[in-house]
């Protein structure tokens, strides 16, 4: 059993959490009438420090937090690509993320297929945007639960039968509620206990690591030899050429990925401006440098002897916390990381509910339902997510989860030509882009399925191993661009565009930037 005062400081977290989930209400305006986008968005009213505090603690959730040092522990070197994937992430959102939030600002958008739809005319092409996006989200919201069984799991929180599934049910309760209620304020408000206890209890857990090892060559040294390293040039925690390709196109297919996941768009339309979203990504590096040290932990668990369970690599890092650290540290630290799992949690439930409301309940089942109708329904829907993540862990495998997350990810890759290429150019046809995402999916699926859940994935015998999600995406492309070809020559015609974005990229004019306050 865990000691009293591991277990008082974890619980001191998770209800330092609870209380701040109460204080949401404060952020609301008492003069706004109800409004999805008031639910979803907070009104668009975040500032650059809120903004950072939400889009940090979305993206990095607490399942990146266990799995990304589990694969250093079981795997080595290509865990690593975490931190490039990251770093390319901040140009990324630099640049799609504020352009897209001036879109969406001036036509009331909230979802990516709300943009999808303005800019094309086709319903269709939406409602696939729409649908992969719920698709690709919900085993993501599964996993977030995962990682907090691993956690509770590790520092021995999480008691056997109904008794530890009742446990994590009440931690998972409190946010569920406030989230019902509040909106995407009760993720925002918690964010800053996330990184507050993030940062304080991992610089902790880094120090006492490098005292005990004395230093960062004696923890990869360590590391080395228990993964069965000679020496320094052929090190598991070196790349091997063969594997520079797999770890090249898994960093840049995952960092196209991430910006077109629905909770991470939802977290950045709710800034307050396209200055806002500039400063915030210039910022996020400083949660990248968190993951590279979560990283170096696998490492040091390794280099430590501790041994995590088959097939539970995620479980490292918490077994090295538990032996390394005092229990009122130990306590910080698993509390800090299920915190850092309610927060993505939260916003990726908001981000379905609302995804399914405008673009499916809106759109086809009562187009004439009023702002406090769609609110209501939005709120059902997000609480039916969750118990739908809680049911999927306790009724299915913890590697269900986790193959149904590979696919998301490679699955959402392939509405990046219908968003992203979009917001640049309007020369693809739409229906010439639904056929690039069927080629897509299709290939994408074909591939992770026939290497048995694996997205790295060989392209024939003798070639390079490649990530799933990129050898999709080209598929897509060619698809989509040979499609428009064929389509032009027949005349087919387009839908309207609602946009004001220029069809095509014209020299010399700079994209609209929109005002810094709505």
């Amino acid at each position: 059993m865990a000691g009293g005062a591991m277990t008082a400081t974890f619980l001191a977290v998770i209800g330092g959490a609870s209380l701040l989930a109460v204080t949401a209400r404060r952020l609301r305006p008492s003069d706004r009438l109800p409004s999805l986008e008031g639910w979803a968005l907070a009104d668009r009213s975040l500032g650059a420090g809120w903004t950072w505090l939400l889009l940090g603690g979305t993206v990095y959730t607490a399942y990146t937090f266990t799995a990304v040092p589990g694969l250093a522990y079981g795997n080595g070197a290509p865990a690593f690509f975490a931190v490039p994937y990251t770093v390319i992430v901040c140009p990324l959102a630099f640049v799609l993320l504020s352009r897209l939030w001036s879109v969406a600002r001036r036509h009331g958008y909230i979802t990516a297929a709300d943009f999808v739809r303005g800019r094309y005319g086709s319903p269709p092409l939406a409602l696939v945007v729409a649908l992969t996006g719920i698709l690709a989200t919900m085993p993501y919201l599964a996993l977030q639960l995962l990682g907090i069984r691993a956690v509770l799991t590790a520092g021995g929180l999480y008691p056997h039968g109904v008794t530890g599934d009742l446990v994590m049910v009440a931690v998972f309760a409190g946010l569920a509620v406030a989230t019902y209620r509040h909106g995407l304020r009760a993720p925002t408000v918690i964010s800053a206990l996330k990184a507050a206890a993030v940062f304080v209890s991992l610089i902790a857990v880094c120090w006492l690591v490098l005292e005990r090892f004395g230093g960062p060559g004696a923890v990869f040294d360590g590391a080395g030899r228990a993964l069965g390293g000679t020496d320094a040039a052929h090190s598991p925690l070196v790349l091997t050429p063969d594997q520079q390709p797999a770890y090249a196109t898994l960093a840049l297919g995952s960092a196209l990925a991430l910006l077109m996941y629905p909770h991470v768009l939802t977290a950045g339309f709710a800034a307050d401006g396209t200055r806002t979203l500039r400063k915030v990504s210039a910022g996020l590096p400083a949660w990248t440098a968190l993951l590279a040290l979560f990283g170096f932990l696998g490492i040091a668990a390794l280099a430590a002897g501790v041994r995590a369970p088959e097939g539970g690599a995620e479980a490292a890092v918490p077994m090295l916390v538990d032996r390394l650290m005092p229990g009122p540290l130990a306590g910080l630290v698993f509390g800090s990381i299920v915190v850092g799992a309610l927060v993505p949690a939260a916003v990726m439930s908001i981000a379905a509910a609302t995804s399914f409301v405008r673009n499916v309940y809106v759109e086809y089942v009562h187009p004439t339902a009023t702002p406090k109708r769609q609110v209501r329904v939005a709120k059902a829907v997000s609480l039916t997510a969750k118990v739908g993540a809680v049911a999927f862990v306790f009724g299915l495998r913890d590697q269900d989860a986790i193959n149904l997350q590979l696919l998301g990810g490679v699955w959402i890759l392939q509405i990046f030509p219908a968003v992203a290429v979009g917001l640049y150019t309007r020369w693809l046809h739409p229906r010439a882009l639904l056929a690039g995402w069927a080629a897509g999916m299709a290939a994408g699926t074909y591939l992770v399925v026939r290497e048995g859940f694996s997205s790295i994935v060989p392209l024939g015998a003798g070639s390079p191993s490649v990530y799933a999600g990129v050898a999709a995406l080209v598929a897509n492309l060619t698809v989509a661009v040979a499609g428009t070809v064929v389509l032009a020559r027949l005349g087919v015609p387009r839908g309207a565009d609602a946009t004001d974005l220029p069809s095509r990229p014209r020299a010399g004019r700079r994209p609209p930037t929109g005002a810094h306050n709505p």
